[in-house]
C-alpha cells in the first residue's frame, strides 16, 4: 500500500518505520525542509528519534512540495495543525488516519470531526493506545485501537498497521477513543506534578483513578462507550503516558512540580505538550455537558490560572468525602 505519513516528529517517524517494516511504500512528510533533507540523507531522524535506521521503502519528502496522492494518509502532527494538514490532502485520498491526540483549540472538536469538515468524502479512522514512539521503533510488544464509524475502514487500518509486535484491534467507538487519547495527556501532566512535588505512588494512584473517572464521565456523556475507557485506548494509554519518563506530558508536569517555570519546562521538552491545550477544551466540554470534573478542572487551574501544584493538591484533598 502507498502510505503518506504527515508529521516528521518522533510519533510520525515511529509510525513510518513501523509501516515500512510492514512492507508498505511509505512517504514521510515534514515542514522543515532542512530536517527532511538530513533525514533522507542519513536515513534516520537524528533529532526526534535517533538510533533507528529507515527501511529502503521509506522516503522523506518536504511538505513544501505538496502531499502526494496515496492510498492512505496518516496525520501525525500536533492537534493545532490537523485542520491545516487536512486541507492540504489530495481530494482523492480515500483512507485518512488521525494519529494525533488532542482536541481542536477554540472549538473543542474531536480531531476526526475536524478532518471530516475538510475531507467529507474520505473514510476516517483514529489510531490510539499506549503507544510511546521509542518503544514502537524498538519493536517491543504494543497494542493499539483503530476506531472508525465505518467498520471496513477500521479493519483496513488495523490490518495495515498490524505486526507480530504491534497488535491493532478495530473499534466503532470513535468518540471514546478520541476523548481518552486527548485527556490522558492532561492527567499525565498531573501525575508528573505529583512526582515532581515528591509525593509517592499512593498519591499518584489516587490521582489517576479519580482522574479516570472524570475522563470516562465526559466521554460517556459525549456518546463514548465505558468499555473503551477500561481498555487499551483508555486506562492502557493513561498508564503508559502518566508513568513513563518517555512521555513529554509527564516530563512537563514533573518539571512544573519541581518548581520550574512553564517556559523553561517547555524548552526542556522541545516538543508540543498536548495536555496544556487539551485541558482547556476539557473544561469547555465539561461545561457543555454540565459535569463537575474536579480533577480536570484543578489541572486547568494550574495550567491557565496560576494555581501552584501544591495548592492544587490541597484543593483536591479538601473536597468533601463521598461514598464510592
Amino acid at each position: 500500500m502507498q502510505i503518506a505519513v504527515l508529521g516528521s516528529g518522533s510519533w510520525g517517524t515511529a509510525l513510518s518505520i513501523l509501516l515500512a517494516r510492514n512492507g508498505h511504500q511509505v512517504q514521510l512528510l515534514g515542514r522543515n525542509q532542512a530536517e527532511i533533507a538530513e533525514m533522507q540523507a542519513h536515513r534516520e531522524n537524528r533529532h526526534y528519534l535517533p538510533g533507528f535506521q529507515f527501511p529502503d521503502n521509506l522516503v522523506c519528502l518536504p511538505l513544501h512540495d505538496g502531499i502526494p496522492l496515496a492510498e492512505m494518509a496518516v496525520i501525525a502532527v500536533p492537534s493545532d495543525a490537523v485542520r491545516a494538514m487536512a486541507k492540504e490532502l489530495p481530494g482523492e485520498t480515500r483512507l485518512v488516519v488521525v494519529a494525533a491526540k488532542g482536541l481542536e483549540a477554540g472549538t473543542a472538536k474531536l480531531l476526526v470531526d475536524v478532518v471530516a469538515e475538510e475531507r467529507p468524502s474520505s473514510e476516517l479512522s483514529v489510531l490510539s493506545g499506549p503507544n510511546l514512539a521509542v518503544e514502537i521503533a524498538r519493536q517491543i510488544p504494543t497494542v493499539a485501537v483503530a476506531a472508525s464509524r465505518n467498520s471496513s475502514s477500521a479493519s483496513a487500518v488495523a490490518a495495515a498497521f498490524l505486526t507480530p509486535m504491534f497488535r491493532v484491534s478495530p473499534s466503532s467507538d470513535v468518540i471514546g477513543v478520541e476523548i481518552a487519547g486527548a485527556l490522558k495527556n492532561v492527567l499525565a501532566i498531573g501525575a508528573g506534578m505529583s512526582d515532581g512535588l515528591g509525593y509517592g505512588d499512593n498519591t499518584k494512584g489516587a490521582f489517576l483513578s479519580r482522574g479516570l473517572v472524570d475522563l470516562a464521565k465526559l466521554g460517556v456523556a459525549m456518546g463514548g462507550k465505558m468499555e473503551t475507557f477500561l481498555g487499551p485506548a483508555g486506562v492502557g494509554d493513561l498508564f503508559a503516558t502518566a508513568v513513563s519518563r518517555l512521555s513529554r506530558n509527564y516530563r512537563f508536569g514533573r518539571a512544573i512540580g519541581e518548581g520550574k517555570l512553564f517556559a523553561d519546562a517547555l524548552a526542556e521538552i522541545g516538543q508540543v505538550v498536548e495536555g496544556i491545550s487539551s485541558c482547556e477544551s476539557a473544561i469547555v466540554l465539561g461545561d457543555r455537558h454540565g459535569l463537575e470534573l474536579p480533577v480536570l478542572r484543578t489541572i486547568h487551574q494550574v495550567m491557565h490560572h496560576h494555581m501552584t501544584p501544591s495548592e492544587a493538591v490541597g484543593q483536591l484533598m479538601a473536597r468533601p468525602v463521598r461514598s464510592v
